[in-house]
C-alpha cells in the first residue's frame, strides 16, 4: 500500500542535511509553509542553499532560516522588502550569498528542472550585469540569454489538500510556486490542512500529482 503520509513535520524533513538546497513554496507569506521551516530550524541543519522568490519577511519562515544562520545562499528574486531586516544583516555582514534571478526565469529555470531540459534561452536580462559572463544568441532577430535549470535535493511546499498518494490541490495564490518545484527536486514535502481519502479529490482539479510528491504532512487549519 503506498502511504506517502508522515505523522510530525519533524519526521517529514528528518533527512534534510548540512549543505542541502532546499526550494521553499511562497509567494511572500501566501503559501509560505512555515510549519516545515520551523521543524528544518529544530533539526540544526545550515550552509543551506535556499530558493524561494524572496528573502524572508518579518521573523518566520525564510526570514527565521536567516535569522538562525542556516542559509549560506539564498537565489531568489526579491532579496529586499520593508521588513527583510535579517537577510539585509546577513548580506551586509557577507555571511550570505545572493544569487539575483529575475522572477520570470526563476519560474522558468524551475520548470526546465521538472522538465528535464539541459538548459533554456531567455531574452530577460539581455544587455544588463545579469547576463555578464553568460552565453548569449541571437534568434530570430531577438537577442536571449542562456540560463541553466535550477534543481534541489528537497522542495518544501504548501497545499490545502493531499491524500496518501500526494495528490495535492491548492488554495487559490498560495498554489504559486507549488507545483513547479514540487517537479524540480528529488524529494518534495509537502504540508496539507488535510488529507483526505483516496479519491476525495477529483482527479480533473488535481494540480500536482503524487508521482512529484514523496512525503504529506497534515498541519491543522488553525496551525497553518
Amino acid at each position: 500500500m503506498i502511504d506517502k503520509s508522515f505523522d510530525s513535520a519533524g519526521a517529514a524533513v528528518a533527512d534534510i542535511h548540512d549543505g542541502a538546497s532546499v526550494m521553499i513554496g511562497g509567494f511572500g507569506t501566501a503559501g509560505m509553509p512555515d510549519q516545515l521551516i520551523d521543524a528544518l530550524i529544530a533539526r540544526g541543519v545550515g550552509d543551506l542553499t535556499i530558493i524561494n522568490n524572496n528573502a524572508g519577511n518579518g521573523e518566520q519562515g525564510v526570514a527565521a532560516l536567516i535569522r538562525e544562520g542556516r542559509v549560506k545562499k539564498i537565489i531568489c528574486s526579491f532579496p529586499r522588502q520593508s521588513d527583510s531586516h535579517h537577510f539585509d544583516a546577513a548580506y551586509r555582514a557577507g555571511s550570505i550569498e545572493l544569487e539575483l534571478v529575475p522572477q520570470g526565469n526563476l519560474a522558468a529555470r524551475i520548470q526546465a528542472a521538472g522538465a528535464g531540459l539541459g538548459a533554456i534561452f531567455t531574452p530577460t536580462g539581455y544587455g544588463t550585469l545579469l547576463a555578464e559572463g553568460k552565453e548569449t544568441r541571437e534568434i530570430g532577430g531577438r537577442n536571449y540569454v542562456l540560463e541553466y535549470p535550477i534543481h534541489a535535493d528537497f522542495a518544501l511546499i504548501k497545499a490545502q489538500q493531499g491524500d496518501r498518494w500526494g495528490n495535492l490541490i491548492y488554495r487559490k495564490t498560495a498554489r504559486n510556486f507549488g507545483p513547479i518545484m514540487a517537479m524540480a527536486a528529488r524529494t518534495t514535502i509537502a504540508q496539507v490542512s488535510d488529507i483526505v481519502p483516496l479519491g476525495a479529490l477529483d482527479p480533473e482539479v488535481i494540480v500536482t500529482p503524487g508521482i512529484f510528491v514523496q512525503r504529506v504532512v497534515e498541519i491543522g487549519r488553525e496551525s497553518a
